[in-house]
This record gives C-alpha cells, sequence and structure tokens, in this order.
C-alpha cells in the first residue's frame, strides 16, 4: 500500500546511504526499496544494510598498516615538526593508509632513529612530529664492499635492493667487457639516481639506521685503479668465479673489511679475471653449481656474513 510515509522512509534510507559509503551503497539501497514493497520489510533491510557497511568501514580501518619507517633528507632532532618528502608522503597515506595521529619511525642516515607521529594531513603534503631519540643500530660489524658487474633487465635492481638488505656498507656499479646494460652520461646519472631510491627504501624496509652509498657506475679498469695494489691489514678481496678451487673456508678467519668483486652475465673476461687477482683478489667459488649474476653476489655476502659477520 502506498503511503507518503514509506516515500519519506525510502528518501532517508537513500541519503543515509549515500552518505555513509557513497553512490554504490545508494544504488544499493534504491534496489532494496524498488524489489520489496512492504514498508516495514524495507526499513528493517535498510538498517541491517547500514550496520553491515558499517562494519565493513570499521573492519577496513583496522586493516590498516600499522605505522611505517621512513628517511628524512635533513638533520632530525626530538620534538621537530618535519614535512615529509612528496614520494614518501603520499607513500604513507596511499599505500599504507596512515592517517593522523599513526606512529612512524624517522631515520636521517646518521644513526639512530626517531619515534615519532603524523600530526597533520593537508593538501597532499604530511607532517609529522618527532617524539624521542632511539639509539639503535643494525649495522654489522663487517665493512663489506660489493663491486657489481653492470647486469641487464631488473637483474641489477634486484642486486643492490637485496644486498642493502644483506648488510653492504657500500656498492660499486661495474662496467665490464661483457656487461649487457652500457650506461654513460644522462642515462648512468638517472640509473644511479633509480639505485639509490632503492637503496633507500631497502634501508627503511629492513631496519637500517645508516644509507649505503652507491657509486655511479665507472668501467672496470678505473675502479680497479682506484683500490690501492696491496689490501690493508684484516682485509679481504674475493673475486667470485665458477672455475676457481678456493672456498670461504680458506680465508683467515680475522676480517673487518671485505670487497667482493662479482661479474655480470658471462662473468668477467679473462684480462679482467688477471687484473684483479694481480691487484690481489682471490677467486673463490660457492659449490659445484653455476649461479646467475644476481644470485652469486646475494649467496657469497649471506655466506660472508655467516662467517665474519652477524649472521
Amino acid at each position: 500500500m502506498f503511503s507518503w510515509q514509506f516515500v519519506d522512509w525510502c528518501w532517508c534510507a537513500h541519503r543515509f546511504s549515500h552518505d555513509l559509503c557513497g553512490k554504490r551503497a545508494s544504488r544499493q539501497a534504491r534496489e532494496i526499496v524498488q524489489n520489496i514493497g512492504d514498508p516495514q520489510e524495507v526499513i528493517i533491510r535498510l538498517v541491517l544494510h547500514g550496520r553491515i557497511l558499517t562494519m565493513n568501514k570499521a573492519l577496513q580501518k583496522r586493516q590498516a598498516r600499522p605505522g611505517g619507517r621512513f628517511y628524512y633528507p635533513d638533520r632530525l632532532s626530538n620534538g621537530a615538526e618535519v614535512h615529509l618528502p612528496a614520494e614518501t608522503g603520499y607513500h604513507a597515506v596511499h599505500s599504507l593508509r596512515l592517517g593522523v595521529g599513526d606512529p612512524v619511525v624517522l631515520f636521517d642516515g646518521h644513526g639512530g632513529e626517531y619515534k615519532a607521529s603524523i600530526s597533520r594531513i593537508q593538501r597532499g603534503i604530511v607532517t609529522v612530529k618527532t617524539e624521542n631519540f632511539v639509539d639503535r643500530s643494525a649495522e654489522a660489524p663487517l665493512e663489506l664492499v660489493l663491486a657489481q658487474g653492470l647486469s641487464s633487465g631488473e637483474r641489477m635492481d634486484f642486486t643492490i635492493q637485496k644486498a642493502v638488505e644483506l648488510g653492504v656498507t657500500a656498492v660499486h656499479p661495474i662496467a665490464t667487457e661483457r656487461s649487457v646494460m652500457k650506461l654513460s652520461g644522462e642515462r648512468a646519472t638517472r640509473k644511479t639516481r633509480h639505485w639509490r631510491k632503492l637503496a633507500i627504501a631497502a634501508c627503511e624496509q629492513c631496519g637500517r639506521n645508516r644509507l649505503v652509498p652507491v657509486f655511479e657506475p665507472v668501467r672496470f679498469d678505473v675502479w680497479l685503479n682506484q683500490q690501492t695494489r696491496a689490501p690493508a691489514p684484516e682485509e679481504l678481496r674475493m673475486l667470485f668465479s665458477p672455475e676457481a678451487d678456493g672456498k670461504l673456508d680458506g680465508f683467515p678467519a680475522a676480517a673487518t673489511r671485505i670487497v667482493l668483486l662479482a661479474g655480470p652475465e658471462g662473468g668477467l673476461s679473462a684480462s679482467e679475471d688477471d687484473a684483479a687477482r694481480r691487484w690481489n683478489f682471490q677467486p673463490v667459488r660457492l659449490g659445484p653449481r653455476i649461479l646467475r649474476t644476481e644470485t652469486a653476489a646475494l649467496a657469497a655476502l649471506a655466506a660472508i656474513q655467516l662467517r665474519w659477520g652477524d649472521f
């Protein structure tokens, strides 16, 4: 039976659903009204519908990720209020779904970190207020340097990201004779900037508070001539080679600095291999299997951390 009271209830339900969850919920409310003739049943269905939507919104809110770790490019201090870089702020709000009052952690790359919270979000600018400094370190006691031959595609990205997570203290991209990727000029600058962003993101993810420098790519001979001919005391130089006879357990047990040289796809050329050996890089292999370039470097780093680092 038609009644104006029924029309009023339908209109209220339509506005209620629209205000609660937008146009989609409003359409669902209209469908309920159109398919059911009894006003009493319509009211019950709409109330249940509204409660379900409210519960869904609450569940979505509870599923938001609790906090995040972010690098801040300037020096931090207790009680400081800073604006996150635009890209970092966008990630915090739209990817991590953080809001005002949510706790975060900031670090400036000079050691330690700051507990903080988001104090304001306005026009895409995320403001964070630091609270107290925490003197925490995730650095290994070993200085571990990776000199990686340029590899193609996403392999270089993957190697740098995971090497940072495994505790390297510096990454040197090396252009070798067999490197498929050729970089120079502006393209090399863009790639280096991209790799440094990957290293920062890896530090944020793995809990490191000191940034890992990623140097601009140079030719193999240029990089080799930058090294001293003889290694310093307690420094080990390793050259990954699937044809080597040496293993990690053949190196001295005491070391505070290790430089690992890994070639690209196809490895180093014969002349590069000979030059590295003249600079006291000792060839080493990781088992009888032939490993891809990205696998070889990461497996070697993990094994080195197990023997000389903090694994």
